[in-house]
């Protein structure tokens, strides 16, 4: 193995996010690199140095789950945060295959349920935020500039989190841009844990990494929260200002996707403005198809 792969440089991240003062522990004089030793991480584990640095450095595969949990506890690890951990060794674990993945497709039991959400933007992701489909509203909401067809064609697809990053649309319609950007990589992070070996996601990160200094940024840190449900504010270049709840929601037929919704509150300014994007992609044909299913 070169490198510490994943699993150590996921434990060099977050042992380098806390200080000593955080875990009750005294800081003696300047350190050389921030965060905890090793060794003081091992100590709050109850593991031995040499262990846990072979572990951290990938030299040993072989971490029980309950060393994972202890050292999960000692980098004071969210739940979500301890799932990864434990995929992450669990992966290590396993001879890698790499297979170059088949294009995803949209179940039939899905398109029925997007044609049922006409009045609600929606649209499905696949594993790697691939924009598999999408409804006229869910089109007009996020991605008004792009071609409403593209998701039909695999080689065209937009990719969602290519989007948040490099396309200047997705900057200015998010007015915390720099929010929906973390949350973006937290739920990154989540799939690369579940997916390590995935050679397209390697592609993605890749051309991120090359093109967008503040994904490396965000990238290096090692958060992990996958998308649940979150509002944001947008400035939408027809309606102007609105707020809605982004919602995603698990697709049990077909697990590796995701079904997003928006919604606003009852009665509020930002279901007007829904109402008037709905209005107005009615009058657009070429908005008309973008529920269709791809050609089989």
């Amino acid at each position: 193995m070169d490198g510490p792969g994943p699993l150590g440089d996921f434990l060099q991240a977050r042992r380098a996010q806390l200080r000593p003062e955080d875990v009750g522990l005294p800081a003696f004089g300047p350190r050389r690199v921030a965060g905890l030793r090793r060794e003081e991480l091992a100590q709050l584990a109850g593991v031995s140095a040499s262990y846990y640095t072979r572990l951290e450095q990938g030299l040993s595969r072989g971490a029980s789950a309950e060393v994972l949990d202890a050292i999960g506890r000692a980098l004071r690890l969210g739940d979500h945060e301890r799932a990864h951990l434990a995929r992450l060794a669990d992966a290590a674990r396993r001879t890698p295959q790499v297979r170059r993945p088949r294009p995803e497709k949209v179940a039939d039991e899905t398109w029925d349920l997007m044609r049922a959400l006409d009045g609600v933007p929606a649209l499905v992701l696949g594993r790697r935020t691939d924009v598999l489909a999408w409804n006229s509203l869910g089109h007009g909401l996020l991605a008004g500039h792009l071609d409403p067809l593209a998701p039909q064609s695999p080689g065209r697809r937009p990719n969602m989190t290519r989007m948040v990053f490099l396309d200047p649309h997705c900057r200015e319609l998010y007015q915390d841009w720099h929010r929906k950007a973390r949350a973006v990589v937290g739920n990154l992070r989540t799939v690369v844990g579940r997916h390590p070996e995935d050679p397209l996601l390697a592609e993605l990160i890749g051309e991120l990494t090359m093109k967008s200094p503040e994904f490396v940024a965000l990238w290096r840190d090692h958060r992990v929260s996958p998308c649940d449900a979150a509002s944001y504010d947008l400035h939408h270049p027809t309606t102007g200002p609105l707020t809605v709840t982004q919602q995603t929601l698990a697709l049990v037929r077909s697990p590796e996707q995701a079904l997003v919704v928006c919604t606003a509150p009852a009665g509020s300014s930002s279901e007007a403005a829904l109402a008037l994007l709905r209005q107005t992609g009615a009058r657009r044909p070429e908005t008309s198809g973008a529920v269709q299913r791809e050609s089989r």
